[in-house]
């Protein structure tokens, strides 16, 4: 529930529960780190003071538009402590879906560089046996949707790596890949497997890698469905902050944080002060 800001003596308060309620932390990237690409003022800072305090973390992202090596280099740049094994991303999440299920054939509805985690696997327009849709921006048009559109109706699985509405950057809202999920669903009568966040395989995974109890773990991110309600489901807690892609009716959904941070600095310097 959201409150007033607290008293000074109240703080002291709620530094102490921020600390004493968790041994592990998963943290989002885009909207919390980073928005558009650049870094979010004083995250940098912000996040080599919480690896200082030792606390175990990963990285936990829906951002589909490279790799996971790639976008790993590309924090680095930006100076974020990130290494690559901490790093979960919902294209890795829908590669290793598609290795369990022996898959040889896919259509991508995906940028070129996020497609390098599909090793192995052959790019189908006709026949493919799943329809993997992420973030495409401007390449998705009427054509290539309309080739997904009709692979489904040939029998291919409909594979989302996020559902989500929309995202920002410096210029603002854009539309996300989940209205292009929800428009193939609804023309092709099928439902999407989703494999990043809410997904429970997804989040099982990361804390099955942070070896935390989910009790013992908050979420940190900026949209209260995919990382809050999808950290609540878990046990885990979820604590939002207000960059991003946050906005004042978010709150009106039903869903309430632990914790609402101005941002990922206001919530580490609460996290880590004396």
């Amino acid at each position: 529930p959201i409150s007033q800001k607290p008293s000074i003596f109240k703080e002291a308060s709620i530094v102490t529960t921020l600390s004493s309620t968790v041994d592990g932390l998963m943290i989002d990237i885009a909207g919390v780190l980073t928005i558009g690409g650049e870094a979010i003022p004083g995250a940098q800072e912000a996040l080599r003071t919480l690896r200082a305090r030792g606390i175990p973390l990963r990285f936990i992202t829906n951002t589909t538009i490279y790799c996971r090596h790639t976008l790993c280099e590309l924090l680095q740049s930006l100076g974020f402590a990130v290494e690559l094994d901490e790093l979960f991303t919902a294209t890795l999440a829908a590669a290793r879906y598609l290795e369990e299920q022996k898959a040889e054939r896919y259509l991508p509805l995906l940028m070129p560089d996020a497609q390098q985690e599909f090793v192995g696997l052959d790019v189908d327009e006709v026949n493919p046996q799943y329809v993997v849709v992420g973030d495409l921006g401007a390449g998705f048009t009427y054509s290539r949707m309309n080739a997904a559109f009709r692979a489904l109706l040939n029998g291919a699985q409909l594979v989302a790596l996020h559902k989500k509405r929309f995202w920002r950057t410096p210029d603002g809202l854009f539309m996300d890949a989940g209205s292009f999920v929800a428009s193939l669903e609804f023309a092709a009568e099928v439902g999407a497997l989703v494999v990043g966040k809410p997904s429970t395989a997804y989040f099982r995974r990361v804390l099955d890698d942070l070896g935390v109890p989910p009790a013992r773990v908050a979420m940190i991110g900026d949209d209260i469905e995919a990382d809050v309600r999808g950290a609540q489901r878990m046990g885990a807690q979820g604590w939002l902050v207000k960059t991003g892609k946050f906005r004042r009716e978010d709150l009106g959904r039903a869903i309430w944080p632990e914790r609402i941070f101005e941002s990922f600095e206001e919530l580490v310097g609460q996290f880590c002060a004396e």
